[in-house]
């Protein structure tokens, strides 16, 4: 099937695009240049990891994303370095050939199972059938040979979406059902693709998965907040913020955080990797972030288009409102206590009254 699904994508990848490929996910992965020549080697071995991915309740936005990042083409370069058995929405097979395909690797191969989409519970699953079988029921056979599962997107890692309130099908995420088998979550609407290949090329590489938050989120994508290495930081520090979308603020590229940007509750590589070699990202363009990579979000971040009432930054301070920041940080000086929004406005304080002559 794999050999199959790349006949269709051709022309296949380059040499050149190979090693670019490799290099861009060590980087991701933080491994130095001496590492990249083993990750090209690993990625190059002919003993390919057999993968089984699976679709429940989901959009195909994950499976979308990833076929169309280009320079290099991912989507090809994971098919060069994994054998792809079975994925609904490439594969040529159909019916009954299409289960017998998942069905030989599950019985006879050891494989990675990657799965995109909630699993609805309510009603014994039936809001999801794939051959008559329940999602439910699907993830029960499968997802105990498997030697790993990665989750791919927020609705497999969290149940996205299909679980905001109220949550018509109970759906869950993988790992509310599953407890024997490891799990990798790769959360985001759609995650970045880099981050699925970074942590396949970190498994080859290194015969492990990379180190993992507490939410079994790899730590080398979603080890920092995005507040932290956003291009409007400095805007943040300043003082500076868009007040609505389109006035002048907002055309200069100011913070989005009080027209709901989530980026300082977000963890996700979104600003440093960004998408489809086009150099943008939500942000960058314009829209604040959403919070897609953390559970719940949609019930935790909306109204999207407002700010957080309260936002706490580990060992800078606490915003309260930003509103105010400039009357914080007077305040929060004389108990020594520097707040993080306000530092541009308390350094100009400071360069003004070194500015006046002494009585």
């Amino acid at each position: 099937m794999a050999d199959t699904v790349k006949n269709n994508l051709e022309p296949q990848l380059n040499r050149r695009g190979f090693i670019k490929g490799c290099t861009l996910a060590a980087a991701a992965l933080g491994l130095s240049d001496a590492m990249i020549p083993k990750v090209v080697e690993a990625a190059a071995t002919a003993e390919r990891p057999r993968v089984i991915w699976l679709h429940f309740q989901e959009c195909t936005g994950c499976t979308e994303s990833l076929l169309r990042a280009s320079h290099p083409d991912i989507g090809r370069l994971i098919l060069d370095i994994i054998s792809l058995d079975y994925h609904e929405t490439i594969m040529a097979a159909a019916g009954h050939q299409a289960e017998q395909n998942l069905h030989d690797t599950v019985d006879n191969h050891p494989f990675i199972l990657v799965i995109e989409g909630a699993i609805p519970t309510k009603d014994n699953g039936i809001y999801c059938k794939i051959a008559g079988k329940t999602a439910m029921d699907i993830l029960a056979e499968v997802a105990p040979k498997a030697t790993a599962i990665i989750a791919i997107g927020t609705c497999a890692a969290f149940g996205g979406i299909q679980s905001a309130a109220p949550n018509p099908t109970g759906a869950v995420g993988v790992q509310d059902l599953v407890s024997d088998t490891p799990i990798i979550n790769i959360p985001g609407c759609p995650p970045n693709p880099i981050s699925f290949l970074g942590t396949i090329l970190h498994y080859l590489t290194f015969k492990r998965f990379p180190a993992l938050d507490k939410l079994n989120r790899p730590l080398f994508a979603y080890g920092r907040r995005i507040h932290d290495h956003c291009e409007r930081r400095a805007h943040f520090d300043e003082g500076r913020f868009v007040e609505q979308f389109g006035d002048k603020f907002h055309k200069l590229g100011y913070c989005l955080y009080k027209v709901g940007c989530k980026g300082p509750e977000t963890f996700s590589n979104c600003p440093v990797v960004r998408f489809n070699d086009v150099d943008a990202w939500p942000v960058s363009v314009g829209h604040g972030c959403i919070g897609c990579t953390e559970p719940n979000f949609w019930d935790t971040m909306t109204p999207f288009y407002e700010r957080l009432p309260m936002i706490k930054i580990p060992a800078t301070g606490i915003v309260a409102s930003a509103d105010k920041i400039g009357k914080t940080i007077l305040a929060a000086t004389a108990v020594g206590v520097g707040i993080h929004g306000a530092v541009g406005i308390g350094r100009s304080l400071i360069k003004g009254k070194k500015q006046t002559p002494e009585a």
